[in-house]
């Protein structure tokens, strides 16, 4: 691939597709831990959902509700990588067909939003939650929650709306590829991924850092001062949020943001773009995947009610 046909190549690939032409090896590793992390999440998501519904809590606890939510979403989300599996595989010829790539594009993108959105709103949730119980205030109703929830997935939707529209099977040097095709060129497909890294990224990182931190400060001051386990037990659980959350996410769109100021013109493309891009950027794409394995682990396993729930499972088999 000379260096023209590359770089088109790149300005042309949607987010959730990888450029690893030329390594079998990779394209197969790739394949591999999409498989791996499809079922992992699937056995994951589908724990914390039969947790979570076991005695009816979604009616009772909010956090619980987003935590149905998130993992409804990211169990949604990991049944997309078989599809990316097998496209990985083929060296990204897309084999399903226009229709399938609409939707299954859709479906990711769309579950991505939707599981940041909730995973935001369980920050915020929980912060209120714990600041209503030191104050003796009546926190926000299940009534709120649903709506709130009804809310990001109407967001999500609307997000993922550009995607739905332009996705497509395009023939691209020979191969047939599932992405994003603006009708007016890359400008079009630069500013959706910068709405992508704001909306997906920025602003919830920025939300739940915020809401962690005021979390932090309010169980120091002034619920937890004698109970130092207790604390260190919130400050531990809330550390695991930020950095999984961060870690999972960041390379990625940090990538991505590289290759929107390529489009503009504002960074040259050189070899160094054309190395990250096609050995390293793979790696983001899988390791922003398995957030949605880290997801029943941060919010389900660390929490004692859902703890002992489980143990009662094992000890009942």
């Amino acid at each position: 691939m000379n260096r023209s046909q590359g770089e088109e190549r790149f300005r042309s690939l949607e987010d959730i597709d990888v450029s690893a032409d030329g390594s079998p090896a990779l394209r197969f590793i790739i394949s591999v831990t999409y498989l791996v992390v499809c079922a992992a999440g699937l056995v994951g998501n589908l724990l914390v959902l039969f947790l979570v519904r076991a005695r009816q809590e979604r009616r009772t606890n909010k956090i619980n509700f987003f935590i149905l939510n998130l993992a409804v979403t990211d169990f949604q989300f990991v049944l997309t990588l078989p599809f990316w599996a097998v496209d990985t595989a083929l060296d990204f010829s897309w084999p399903f067909g226009d229709a399938m790539c609409k939707i299954v594009l859709s479906a990711t993108v769309m579950n991505m939003y939707a599981s940041v959105f909730f995973l935001t709103a369980m920050s915020v949730t929980r912060y209120r939650s714990v600041a209503s119980a030191l104050t003796e205030r009546s926190s926000p109703s299940t009534c709120s929650a649903r709506g709130v929830g009804a809310l990001l997935w109407a967001l999500a939707t609307v997000a993922t709306a550009p995607t739905a529209v332009f996705s497509t099977v395009t023939n691209v040097a020979g191969e047939k590829l599932c992405l994003l095709r603006f009708p007016e060129g890359q400008h079009w497909l630069a500013v959706y991924h910068v709405q992508k890294i704001l909306v997906a990224f920025v602003v919830p990182m920025f939300v739940v850092c915020v809401s962690y931190l005021l979390l932090l400060r309010l169980v120091r001051r002034r619920g937890m001062r004698s109970n130092t386990k207790r604390r260190t037990q919130v400050t531990r659980s809330v550390t695991l949020v930020v950095l999984s959350f961060f870690l999972c996410w960041m390379p990625n769109h940090a990538i991505t943001l590289w290759g929107v100021l390529v489009k503009f013109n504002l960074v040259r493309w050189d070899r160094t773009y054309y190395v990250v891009h096609t050995y390293v950027f793979p790696l983001t794409v899988c390791l922003a995947h398995a957030n949605s394995c880290f997801n029943p682990v941060i919010y389900c396993m660390t929490r004692r009610d859902f703890r002992k729930k489980l143990k009662e499972l094992w000890l009942r088999e």
